[in-house]
Parts: structure tokens; sequence; C-alpha cells
């Protein structure tokens, strides 16, 4: 639904509820610093908003190739926007190839802002159209709205007097387009230009000229008649409960749900990592937070990043260590350490495509039997998955809360998506989270009984000794240990005995854990949509949409993976057919199946891209059909 307004300056302005835009052009043409700012204008303006960034593996790759696009697509609106959007609704692109690479996925109708000097002979032959079809002069466009803007050409002007190379101010061709759409969608020019005096601030002349041409885009839009026949929109601000928003990307609220954790608890937060695509942002965002006692240590390899983590756990302190799919093969003997140890410890896992290097910066799935069996032995862990970026801070801030109180190793699933997009987070009040409370033992007297490291309470979980605490000396390591005393043991009954109950103590979380609750839709029905991760926007999206097209259709989402919520079981039993939607080849599916013997129907993806609720609606409506 839209509104047409007329201004008072005779503009017309369409009054949109939702949008969705893709930056697209070279990896060096600055698209994902452009698509940040306009999030970041569109949140401080007050929209609701979701981003995707998207782009290749290789640090440099071939200039105007399709293959060498980057892509920063988001959606912003009035209403809950959980999804960048099945398709966009403006198109922003740099070049040729950026266009072919991305047509598909524009709305029949939609807007193109093509800058024609990426269009020429060169780049259309790179791009795989050949040096003389250039599709903005072809007709293949005649479904579009196309504006035709020589952006290099018009920053160069613009800039001419800065006085800075050429090479310098074409780089300032992003700052451009982005003036040109924040014309077309009225909104402040505020945002940018504090953030690029910011970016920029020992370099005044850099600013200066990114600051000039987001002013001269802004002018060309207001200025030339190109858009006066199809007027300017506007997309009101969300309707939000009141209270402080910040943007915030996946990893850094999984950064800031660890170090939330440890100030609730009373610990110090030790992050032992190493950088590796896409979790690196974990590492970055603690080493910021040294005044709040967050201590990060880049370590050589990722063996080093667990095992030091373990010792910090050791020593007292809330522990984490974050990585993706290959680093996790390297913690894996690690995490059986800490497993047999029984330390509290966090382990992030940012899923991406695989397998061994495979698709870096690309999302998927596929890390979820992994992170329930990759390690040798019985070595049962709490698994953990977050299902937007906001929610990596609770997912985090839920797993240091368990790893503290049920002295366990815990895996926290997040991906690619997750850890790159953004969206508005409403920063809790501490009093809102839930309280954590260590379990440490306290310091024994001379004539106290002997210390018992591995007796354990009610819910099998031992107490948390630490080192220099008068009376509570023992020993660690890997090799088995005895009940009770912790002492090294390879008595047969006494193994099976401490396995019983280190896979005890994990199964006992589902004591702690809340039931399953539908998402939207009936109680029961005919088809019930389950899924976890990151695929969460995309059903919510296409059950409400087939919920309106009167489907019978519900959703629920798990972030509880090991264990599962208690009451899973009976809310699988309600529905006739269980479809469960996953960017890997079924792997969740499995899992269901095998514990609760029913046949779901599984709908995979595994092309490095996440969900659209388009491909989810229609998955939908073809078992309804089959009922």
């Amino acid at each position: 639904m839209s509104d047409t307004v007329i201004l008072n300056n005779n503009d017309m302005v369409i009054s949109k509820t939702n949008v969705s835009v893709l930056f697209a052009g070279d990896s060096g043409d600055g698209m994902q610093l452009t698509g940040t700012q306009f999030a970041n204008t569109v949140a401080v303006y007050g929209s609701d908003l979701n981003t995707f960034p998207n782009f290749p593996s290789e640090i440099r790759p071939p200039a105007g190739t399709v293959a060498g696009v980057s892509g920063f697509q988001l959606q912003f609106g009035t209403t809950g926007v959980y999804t960048p959007g099945a398709k966009f609704d403006v198109m922003i692109a740099m070049n040729a190839a950026a266009l072919k690479a991305n047509l598909k996925n524009l709305h029949h109708g939609g807007i193109i802002i093509a800058d024609t000097d990426g269009f020429d002979a060169k780049n259309l032959n790179l791009a795989g159209y050949g040096e003389t079809n250039n599709p903005l002069e072809d007709g293949t466009l005649t479904d579009y709205t196309v504006f035709k803007i020589p952006v290099i050409s018009l920053t160069r002007q613009a800039l001419a007097d800065t006085g800075l190379s050429t090479k310098i101010i074409d780089r300032c061709k992003n700052m451009f387009v982005l003036g040109v759409l924040y014309w077309l969608y009225s909104l402040p020019l505020e945002t940018t230009i504090e953030a690029l005096q910011s970016k920029f601030k020992n370099k005044q002349d850099i600013a200066e000229a990114n600051i000039k041409a987001v002013k001269a885009g802004y002018n060309f839009g207001d200025e030339t008649e190109m858009f006066s026949q199809h007027g300017r929109f506007c997309v009101p601000p969300a309707q939000k409960k009141k209270g402080v928003y910040r943007r915030v990307t996946g990893n850094e609220a999984s950064a800031i749900g660890l170090a939330a954790a440890a100030q609730k608890a009373g610990l110090e937060l030790f992050l032992g990592s190493y950088p590796i695509t896409p979790a690196s942002e974990i590492l970055q965002t603690l080493a910021g937070l040294k005044k709040w006692g967050v201590k990060t240590f880049q370590a050589e390899d990722e063996i080093a990043g667990i095992l030091t983590s373990i010792g910090a756990a050791y020593g007292g302190a809330l522990a984490a260590t974050n990585t993706s799919g290959p680093g996790l093969a390297l913690k894996t003997e690690g995490m059986g350490l800490a497993v047999i140890l029984e330390l509290p410890l966090v382990i992030i896992n940012v899923m991406r495509g695989g397998p061994s290097t495979g698709l870096p910066t690309k999302p998927e799935q596929s890390d979820l039997l992994m992170a329930m069996y990759g390690r040798h032995g019985e070595a049962p862990m709490p698994v953990i998955a977050a299902m937007s970026p906001v929610d990596c801070f609770y997912a985090a801030y839920e797993a240091a809360k368990i790893a503290v109180e049920y002295m366990t190793p815990v895996l926290c699933l997040t991906d690619g998506y997750l850890a790159l997009s953004s969206e508005p987070m409403l920063v809790p009040s501490p009093d809102e989270l839930a309280s954590i409370t260590p379990m440490f033992s306290p310091e024994r007297k001379a004539d106290d009984p002997p210390y018992l490291p591995y007796k354990r309470d009610e819910r099998c979980v031992r107490p948390w000794g630490i080192p220099g605490t008068p009376g509570l000396e023992h020993r660690i390591g890997g090799l088995e240990k005895q009940n009770e005393t912790g002492h090294v043991s390879h008595d047969p009954e006494n193994h099976a005995l401490m396995t019983r109950l280190r896979a005890e103590k994990v199964a006992k979380v589902a004591d702690i854990i809340p039931d399953l609750t539908i998402d939207n839709g009936p109680e029961k029905g005919d088809l019930l949509v389950l899924g976890w991760g990151s695929t969460y926007g995309a059903i919510k999206k296409a059950v409400e949409q087939a919920r309106e097209g009167g489907l019978d259709v519900a959703h629920a989402h798990l972030r509880y993976i090991n264990p599962f919520p208690k009451n899973l079981g009976a809310m699988l039993g309600n529905f006739k057919k269980v479809l469960i939607p996953e960017n890997n080849c079924g792997q969740l599916l499995s899992l269901i199946r095998d514990k609760f013997l029913i046949e779901p129907v599984g709908f995979s993806k595994v092309q490095g891209l996440p969900f659209n609720e388009m491909e989810i609606e229609e998955k939908i409506t073809d078992i309804l059909k089959e009922l």
C-alpha cells in the first residue's frame, strides 16, 4: 500500500511501507561502505531494517567481471522487517557486471540507477555482454524504470577544485550515488556526514571530498528533471518500543552478549581467538572493550586459541573462543579436553560454506552435525543456535549462562548471514537479563574433609575450584578422572560412570530451557514449518504470507538443539506434515527423524545464499496441495 503526498514545493512524494535496495559494483567500489552508511541513516531515521552484505571471497577479484561483483542489500520499513527482501525494488549498478549478476532479482518495474561510465566497451566485454551490446540501450530493460547517470564524470566535476588526484576523486563516486538515493527516499545527510568526519578525522581533505560528493549527489537529484515524472519516495519511521537502539551486526551482538554475560556473572571475559572469515569481527569488537575488563588474545592458530581459553576458564574467567568451520575442525581436540575437564567455555562457530576452505564469505548451516558429534569419544555438549543478528546477543548470553552454571563447554552457532547482516537492537537493561551464578567452591580450612573436585550436585554439576584458593588443590588433564576425587583412573566401571554422568549433565540442561512455542499459526494443523538458525526471517515471512492466503500452516523455531526442548516431540505430533528448510543437505532433519521416528519433508539450499520467503512459501504451497 502507498499514498501520494504533495509537498509545498510541488514535489510528488510516494509513501511506502517498505523498500528493498541493492548496492552493487566492483569489490573496489565501496559497496559495503555505501550500504552500511545507508543502513545507518535509515536506522537513525527510525526505520526497521535488515541487511545482507554479499561479496566475493577473493581479496581483489577480477575487476569488471560478474565474479568480482560485491553487493549490499537491505530492506527498511515502517513495520517488522525480517529479511533483506526476496527481491529488491531498487538496484544501484555501478557497472555492467553488477547489472548482469543481479537483474534477475529485481522486481519487474523496479528502479535501476546505473552509472553509465561503468557501461563502456571494456566493462561490457568483461561482463559478457560484448562490446556493442549495451543493456542500457538495446531494450533489455524496458520492464524497469532506468535512471542513467554518468556518476564518475559528475563526481570528477564536483570535486575538480579539491586538488586531489583523479584516482582519489573516483573513489568518491559511491558517495555521489548515496546522495542521489538519499534525495530519492527523502532521507537526511547528517548521519553520513558525521560518519565521514569521524572515519577520516586525520585526513580532512578526504573527508571533505566525500562530504562534497554526497552533497553533490543529493543536489543532482534535487535539481535534475530526470526524476520529476516519477517523484520521490518516503518510508515513515517504524512504531517501535521506546528505548535506546543501536544497529548491530550478528558478530557485534555476539561479542556484546559475551561481555554482558561476564558483567552479569561478575567475571572477567577472556577470548582466545584466531582470525577467520566470517568470524573475525567478534575478536575485533571485544578488543575494543578493555575498559570493561575484557581480555583478548590473538593466538598463532585455532588450537592455541581454544587452549588459552581453557586455561582462562581454569583460572576462573568466563572463557570464550570464536571461529568458523575449518577452525572448528582444529578446535575439536580442545573441545574434548574442555568436556572431560568440565570447565565453562563458550565456542561461537560462525558457519560458512564448505567443505575445506569452501566459500569463506558465504553462509551455510552445514556444521550442525559437527557441533553435535564432531569430537572423538563420547563428548556431549549443549548446542544453541541464534536466529537473527540481534538474537546473536541473546544466544551468546544464554550460552555463557549454561556454560558457567553447568560447568560445560557450549557451542553457539551463528552463520555468515547473521554475522555480517544487521538490524536495530533495543539495548536491554541489565535488570532484564537473567542472572548468572558461577559454581565456585569456597575456601576450605585445614580441618575440613578433603576437597572433591568432581563431587556433583543434583544436576550432575561439579564445583568450580579456582587455583590458588586454599584447600582446593586438585589435578587436571585429559586423562579420565576418578569419580569425585578427580584422580587419574583407568578403571572400566569408573569410565562408564563418568561418561554417563557427563552426558546426564548435558541432558539436564533441558530442565531450564523453555518449551518450544509456535511463532505463528495454530497449535495443531496440516503443516508445521520447523526451522533453526538464520532461516528464521524467511520462514516467518513465508508463513505469514501463506496464512494470509488461507493456508493451514504454522511456524516454530529451535534455539536449543542439544538438548531439544522437552515438548518438541508432542508439538511435532500435532501436525500432519513437518517441513524443515535448511542451508545444508538435511542435518536437522536427520536429528529429528532419528530422535522422534517421524519423516519430515526436507528443503535444502546449499548455494552460499540464505533462503528467501518466496522459495519457502512456494514449498509450503506445494506440500499442502498434496494433502
